[in-house]
């Protein structure tokens, strides 16, 4: 299946919003704040380009796009902080496609933005693919959609600096267990610190839900990235050699604690990327998305790669 024709994100540049082609140009588009409100509601993605941004002038563009930007607080995937709640884009190796999902969405709360800014071009590839999320969720067989009604749980084995996947600490941005716990409060997770200091997080999730705004039903899980068949047939096979389910630094079932079947998995996955548009950068690109009507991913590259993530409620 694949629809990614009924679909694309709006494409903004120097030329069709009538302004010279230079980051003041832009700030001249992103400043007329309610019609890109409008525009992003309308189209769930623009696209920026051809307006020489650079690192130096990106701070007063992100001010107007992302008025209240957000830490990457409690978010699973490898990133380096490099500003004001400005971080990389997932360092994951390069050769590998990650696959589409929204920020956070295992989250209690969740980022409404994001905003990409291409600050150097990978060699070749590297585009970051979106899908409309109610496309998605439209495109999965009955049988999947009824399996995933009752949500989905999540499980998280967060080490103390030493082990697989991510740190509490670097999880919380944190290194106190009061401040982690503080934030776990009133999420509805539940949580327990093992005696290797490992913080261990449960939390059921919806699988779905209602954008504020539009009202459409869209999927909004991260069930295929945390099932251990997302990893790979060899991968997950090792890493069952190694650690039984509970204790893999992330986890997923449904609500109840049954197991998702892999072929679930894999169609959702599949899916997505099937109905994917590919956004394919230039230096100095900006992709802004609303995070509940699009899903976001990577294709893999050649070269050297730098694009920077910001996000706001």
């Amino acid at each position: 299946m694949n629809t990614a024709s009924t679909w694309s994100p709006l494409e903004i540049t120097p030329e069709s919003a009538g302004v010279e082609a230079s980051p003041e140009g832009l700030l001249k588009v992103v400043g007329d704040s309610g019609t890109i409100d409008a525009r992003l509601i309308a189209e769930k993605a623009l696209v920026f380009r051809r307006f020489h941004l650079t690192p130096e002038a990106l701070e007063p563009v992100m001010s107007e796009l992302l008025p209240a930007r957000l830490a990457y607080v409690h978010g699973n995937s490898p990133r380096t902080k490099v500003g004001q709640n400005v971080y990389t884009s997932t360092e994951y190796p390069q050769e590998f496609t990650i696959s589409m999902h929204n920020e956070m969405s295992y989250s209690h709360q969740w980022p409404a933005r994001l905003l990409f800014f291409c600050e150097k071009a990978a060699e070749t590839g590297g585009a970051t693919p979106v899908t409309d999320a109610a496309l998605w969720l439209e495109s999965l067989d009955d049988e999947v959609r009824e399996a995933f009604a009752q949500g989905v749980c999540y499980r998280q084995n967060l080490h103390d600096g030493y082990g697989l996947g991510k740190s509490w600490q670097d999880t919380f941005e944190t290194t106190d267990r009061g401040q982690a716990e503080a934030f776990l409060e009133g999420t509805g997770a539940t949580w327990e610190w093992r005696p290797d200091g490992t913080l261990r997080i449960s939390q059921v999730r919806p699988a779905t839900a209602k954008h504020p705004v539009t009202g459409a039903e869209v999927w909004f899980n991260q069930s295929d990235q945390w099932h251990p068949v997302g990893l790979g047939g060899d991968t997950a096979a090792a890493l069952a050699q190694i650690l039984p389910p509970e204790e893999l630094p992330q986890s997923v079932t449904f609500a109840d604690g049954s197991s998702i079947p892999d072929e679930y998995v894999i169609q959702v996955r599949d899916r997505a990327l099937e109905a994917a548009v590919d956004v394919d950068w230039h230096t100095g690109d900006l992709l802004l998305i609303d995070n509940m009507l699009v899903a976001h991913g990577r294709r893999p590259y050649t070269g050297t790669r730098r694009v920077l993530v910001a996000m706001s409620d």
